[in-house]
């Protein structure tokens, strides 16, 4: 676990409203991978900045625990093209946690990370947190990704 201090940047991608209530984040965001992969949405995103993709939650409504937005994409140099059926955030930089998840992504390694975070004493923000699966992501029995909690 590492500070580090992001600047602002912009994504573009496709997200849902989902909550962590009753296992429903469990079903979207899985689905949301799903069409992400099945439609192609990365060779859509235009004016990439690279082919990392960033799952990004968002908009909370109070904590981890409440309605939040899950973002699927790619970071952009700008939001002036936006193709239909795609959305478009821009994130502030600031103050953020690194932690890095190691080992087989088909085996649950993102939710058992979150899993853990949700139990430290973090003093979280709540504006946008991420993974970011770059090239070392690309085997998902032996991945590394990068994770990052806004704090306040």
């Amino acid at each position: 676990m590492e500070n580090a201090q992001l600047e602002a940047f912009n994504i573009i991608g496709i997200s849902v409203r989902t909550t962590n209530e009753n296992g429903q984040a469990g079903q979207d965001i899985p689905a949301l991978w799903g069409r992400f992969m099945s439609e192609e949405i990365l060779a859509k995103i235009p004016n990439k900045i690279d082919d990392s993709i960033y799952s990004i939650y968002t908009e909370y409504e109070s904590d981890f625990t409440k309605p939040y937005t899950a973002l699927l994409g790619c970071r952009v140099e700008s939001l002036q093209d936006i193709p239909e059926g795609l959305v478009g955030f821009s994130f502030e930089g600031g103050d953020y946690c690194k932690m890095t998840a190691k080992g087989d992504l088909t085996k649950g390694l993102i939710y058992n990370k979150w899993t853990e975070i949700w139990g430290m004493d973090l003093k979280r923000a709540y504006t946008a947190d991420f993974e970011v699966f770059g090239k070392k992501a690309q085997n998902p029995t032996n991945a590394e990704v990068d994770i990052f909690i806004a704090l306040s």
